[in-house]
């Protein structure tokens, strides 16, 4: 009898391990997402995106992030596409480490 026991609480052992194992990725796939959108880091904004101050492009996460960073830093942000310069907008003169 006792060993009928132990073979019971082992085998309820393993389906509890592998039933957790099957149901954490949907779990996870239900696990709510947030991101921030952090305009502190933006070199250069333009119409189309913005460089960061590592020198990397990125497009707007929505129209909604542009027009936030262009009313609270109209002195760094074109409204237009930053290929239409030369060197794709970078401008290169590092304001934010003079400020």
């Amino acid at each position: 009898m006792r060993r009928t026991i132990q073979l019971a609480s082992q085998i309820f052992g393993l389906a509890f391990v592998l039933g957790a194992a099957l149901l954490a990725p949907t779990i996870a796939a239900r696990a709510e997402v947030t991101v921030t959108f952090n305009p502190g880091g933006i070199a250069y904004g333009y119409n189309d995106g913005y460089w960061d101050r590592d020198h990397a492009w990125h497009a707007w996460p929505d129209r909604r992030a542009a027009e936030d960073y262009r009313s609270h830093d109209a002195q760094h942000y074109d409204d237009r596409k930053h290929d239409a310069d030369k060197d794709g907008g970078w401008r290169g003169d590092n304001w934010w480490k003079h400020h």
